[in-house]
């Protein structure tokens, strides 16, 4: 028996290519379904479960609730809005009138982010909102995790991430712009050693492949050590880019191959069915 730590990131509802979804990425709810599967046939070999989840308010500074255009119009989702853009007035928090220090708080990371991570901010639709459908797990997932948990008699570990409203946070290890205020945006040791489980590999799977896989498997490449980064496998098809972005997505996984990190499919793996049925 091979032994596996199965890392899941954001496997929710509103990124599966499903009716209702509000950033649906193609691809996704075949890929969530194949892994689900895969794990109903690999109960015992899969030890650790670590299931990450994009966790956020309704109103956040990358969300489209959050935003107007100078003329009071709205903001249209996959905008990118610049600190510059900000300072110039074509764009302003919507709420900013009742909250006094609210733009200047955004400008501030705005800059910091443009000039620590080297990203611009992408005004995304309001999605995964905690406590709605959307930040579900897709449900043949769930079921399986489900299967698994009373197969083994294990608990899936489950992490919330993004639940500041004024720092994105696409890595389930910190924040793009941590906060000095919010110990939840910093990065988070402990989960990562959490992670590096002695004598097992470590799967990768997860959405999308371009955001916050790419991000969360970064941050990974930077803090966990060399020799757990040569027991990670990333499953090229349990994961899919949000579309726009397939270049981005194909230079992270070239970048973590030339960092040691493997490559493969569910079927390089090993495949096996299994009779058993997902708990309902």
């Amino acid at each position: 028996m091979h032994p596996y730590h199965l890392l899941v990131i954001d496997p929710q509802n509103d990124f599966m290519d499903v009716e209702g979804a509000a950033l649906p990425v193609p691809g996704a709810s075949t890929d969530m379904t194949r892994l689900a599967r895969w794990l109903l046939g690999h109960l015992d070999e899969v030890l650790h479960i670590t299931i990450t989840l994009d966790s956020h308010p309704s109103l956040a500074v990358e969300r489209t609730s959050f935003w107007q255009q100078a003329d009071g119009s709205a903001v249209q989702p996959f905008t990118v809005i610049s600190a510059q853009e900000l300072a110039q007035g074509r764009y302003r928090p919507r709420h900013a009138d009742k909250h006094p220090g609210l733009t200047a708080d955004v400008l501030r990371y705005l800059q910091a982010l443009e000039g620590t991570s080297q990203r611009q901010l992408v005004v995304w639709p309001v999605h995964c909102v905690l406590g709605t459908w959307g930040h579900n797990i897709y449900p043949a997932l769930a079921d399986a995790v489900a299967a698994w948990e009373a197969h083994t008699g294990r608990l899936s570990r489950k992490v919330l991430k993004g639940q500041n409203p004024l720092t994105e946070q696409y890595s389930a290890f910190k924040a793009e712009v941590p906060r000095q205020d919010d110990p939840r945006t910093q990065l988070n040791l402990d989960l990562i050693r959490a992670i590096a489980t002695p004598d097992t590999t470590l799967l990768v799977a997860g959405e999308a492949l371009s955001h916050c896989v790419a991000a969360s498997v970064q941050d990974l490449m930077l803090n966990m050590p060399g020799e757990h980064l040569r027991q990670t496998v990333l499953l090229t098809d349990c994961m899919s880019p949000v579309p726009g972005f397939e270049a981005m997505g194909e230079a992270f996984l070239d970048g973590a191959r030339a960092a040691g990190l493997a490559t493969q499919t569910l079927r390089d793996l090993g495949w096996r069915e299994s009779g058993l049925q997902p708990l309902l």
